[in-house]
C-alpha cells in the first residue's frame, strides 16, 4: 500500500502502470517473473529490492506512458 497527494505525478505514475500491466498481458508476465525471480533472493533492505527492480520498471514504464499518449489515458478514466 502507498500514500501519496491525489492528483500527484506520483500518483499518475503509478496507476498508469498498474492499468498498463491490466491490459498488457506480456509485460504482466514479464514483471510477475521479474519479481518472483527477486522474491528468491536474499536483499539487505527493500530499497535495494526496489533498486532491482528499477530497470524493468523503466523499460515497462516507457511503453505505458506511450500507451496513455496515444489512447489519452488519464488516472480518472
Amino acid at each position: 500500500m502507498h500514500i501519496c497527494t491525489a492528483g500527484s505525478e506520483w500518483e499518475r505514475r503509478h496507476l498508469l502502470f498498474r492499468d498498463w500491466l491490466r491490459r498488457d498481458t506480456a509485460d504482466r508476465a514479464a514483471y510477475a517473473r521479474h519479481k518472483q525471480h527477486l522474491a528468491e533472493q536474499d536483499w539487505p533492505d527493500m530499497n535495494a529490492y526496489a533498486a532491482a527492480k528499477g530497470p524493468l520498471i523503466a523499460e515497462i514504464s516507457e511503453r505505458a506512458e506511450a500507451w496513455a499518449r496515444a489512447t489519452g489515458w488519464t488516472p480518472g478514466a
